[in-house]
């Protein structure tokens, strides 16, 4: 069985042309499933043949707005389009908390498909639908935040590691995975944040055959090629790329 990532932003907090904020949706057992809710989500998704009416469920990483900024027009979109079955919403209590009132300042009222919040423990694997389980641990950010794995039978695993600096929750959560995802805000080290040349180092500690970057931005971080190298010299050497809006990421059963 085969199981896809979209990519349906990889900018920063300050997004470019052709980059919108990071959020991502797993197509593949137990989904599809949003992970955060970057602006647009219910377009990009539409753009990618997912149907957002099919909502499995969301995991909101952290509370800063990049991440959280599209939830109220998402349930408005998802209301019109009849939706009246509630939405898991996953994420930390002090998410939800600052979320919740968020989406009450929108004034959705009726107008919102109804929210069904699921606090989330760290390292307590979610068994959500299908066999789909979703791990999750802290990461080194300035808000709590979460990093994620998901795994599903017979579907190699992927990992994202949301907003961090490096840390060796997000090494532990990926070791193994086929995939990382992992951030690359800045050109030089950053409380919060890693660089390409960091994250490289992340991805080379855990094992992973694939190294996707994304929270890039060319104008911003550095230019692409430059981080392809900076990831080399970070010590990985498998596949590696900077990711961009609308890739899709197709995990491979392993022969």
């Amino acid at each position: 069985m085969t199981a896809r990532v979209v990519l349906l932003g990889t900018g920063t907090g300050l997004p470019d042309p052709d980059r919108a904020y990071t959020h991502l949706v797993w197509d593949g057992p137990g989904g599809p499933f949003l992970v955060d809710v970057g602006g647009e989500s219910y377009r990009r998704m539409l753009a990618a043949g997912i149907d957002p009416q099919r909502l499995t469920g969301v995991l909101l990483t952290h509370s800063h707005c990049d991440h959280i900024n599209g939830l109220p027009a998402l349930l408005f979109s998802l209301r019109l389009g009849g939706r009246t079955e509630p939405l898991p919403i996953y994420s930390l209590p002090a998410t939800i908390e600052l979320t919740t009132a968020f989406l009450a300042a929108a004034g959705l009222e009726d107008w919102a498909t109804p929210v069904i919040w699921q606090p989330v423990t760290p390292g307590e694997p979610l068994q959500l639908r299908d066999g789909l389980v979703i791990t999750t641990a802290i990461t080194a950010h300035s808000r709590p935040c979460l990093a994620l794995r998901f795994a599903a039978p017979n579907v190699p695993a992927v990992c994202y590691s949301s907003d961090t600096e490096p840390c060796p929750t997000v090494v532990d959560l990926a070791t193994g995975a086929q995939i990382l995802i992992h951030e690359a805000t800045t050109a030089e080290p950053f409380a919060g944040h890693t660089t390409p040349r960091q994250a490289g180092a992340v991805a080379a500690a855990a094992g992973v055959r694939r190294l996707i970057l994304v929270h890039f931005s060319p104008r911003w971080t550095m230019p692409v090629d430059q981080a392809l190298a900076e990831i080399a010299a970070g010590g990985f050497h498998g596949d590696a790329a900077v990711g961009v809006d609308l890739q899709e990421l197709t995990l491979l059963p392993e022969r």
